[in-house]
Formats: structure tokens, C-alpha cells, sequence
């Protein structure tokens, strides 16, 4: 097993590279729920930690009470995957909404993007729909393409 420091650096910059991530969380009876997220992620080389800008729904907010985490997988054509299982905490004051809206509009692109190009989101980082979520990798694993396609490279996991 690889430290978080050895993975954490990789996993960015292939998390980045590829952008959207295919999402589960579970749901109270245990049923699992995908959708494809956006998060953004920043390595202080002690900490690796995640931002996803979400809408605040119903079924979000369930299944983040009776389940607090959230697993994420990252895929390329060039057959790379990444994926971290995380725990998530809710970011629901102005003050984090708003640090977490000014994360994704100051990253460079592909990664960052202004949040205000979403319909619902028009109004700014305090609008009724817009949420985030602050998401703690305690799983990593990041596998370069060239391992399934040529037998080449090296396969990181990290887990607290």
C-alpha cells in the first residue's frame, strides 16, 4: 500500500484531468444512488481534501443523513481510473458556499468553471439551490491506463 502522500499527488492530477466523476451515495434502505459530480480537489501535502457544488435536494440530504459518505470513480478512454470513498460533510452557510464557489471559479480549466453558468445557481454562491459538499478521502486508488492496456505502470492505494 502506497502513503497518501505517494497517491494523493497522482490521484489530483489525473481527477483533474479527467473532471467529472461518476457518484454513489446510499440511500436509508440501503439501495445505492449514481450521478455524475464535478468535484474539485486540493492537496496541502498533509491533507487531500474535496469540493463538489451540489444542489441541495430531498434525496441528497437523505441519503447523506442515513449514509455520510460518498464514493467516487474518475474514467478515461485511455482506460485511466481514479476513485476515492469519502466521508462528506455538508457546506451550507453563506461563508462556505460562498469559499467553495470562488474554489471552482479561481481553478484553472478544465477544473474550474463559474458555478453561475448553472440556471438555478444565476444568483451567486447564497442562492436557494446551491450547496456543497466537503468530502474526506479515507480510500484512494489511481491506475494509469497503461496498466490493463500494456502492462506498464504502477497501481497506488492508500487508505487511512
Amino acid at each position: 500500500m502506497a502513503t497518501l502522500a505517494d497517491t494523493a499527488e497522482s490521484f489530483v492530477q489525473m481527477a483533474h484531468s479527467i473532471v467529472w466523476a461518476s457518484a454513489a451515495t446510499v440511500d436509508a434502505d440501503g439501495r445505492p444512488r449514481s450521478r455524475v459530480l464535478h468535484p474539485i480537489w486540493e492537496w496541502d501535502g498533509a491533507t487531500l481534501t474535496g469540493w463538489i457544488a451540489v444542489w441541495r435536494t430531498p434525496i441528497k440530504e437523505a441519503d447523506i443523513a442515513a449514509h455520510p459518505y460518498v464514493s467516487l470513480n474518475y474514467w478515461s478512454p485511455t482506460q485511466s481510473t481514479c476513485s476515492a470513498e469519502c466521508a462528506v460533510t455538508w457546506v451550507l452557510d453563506d461563508d462556505g458556499r460562498t469559499r467553495v464557489w470562488e474554489k471552482f471559479k479561481a481553478a484553472p480549466a478544465p477544473v474550474g468553471y463559474d458555478p453561475a453558468i448553472i440556471p438555478e445557481w444565476r444568483d451567486g454562491p447564497t442562492a436557494e439551490g446551491f450547496a456543497a459538499w466537503r468530502v474526506a478521502p479515507y480510500r484512494l486508488r489511481v491506475m494509469p491506463g497503461t496498466v490493463m492496456t500494456q502492462g506498464v505502470g504502477d497501481v497506488l492505494s492508500w487508505h487511512a
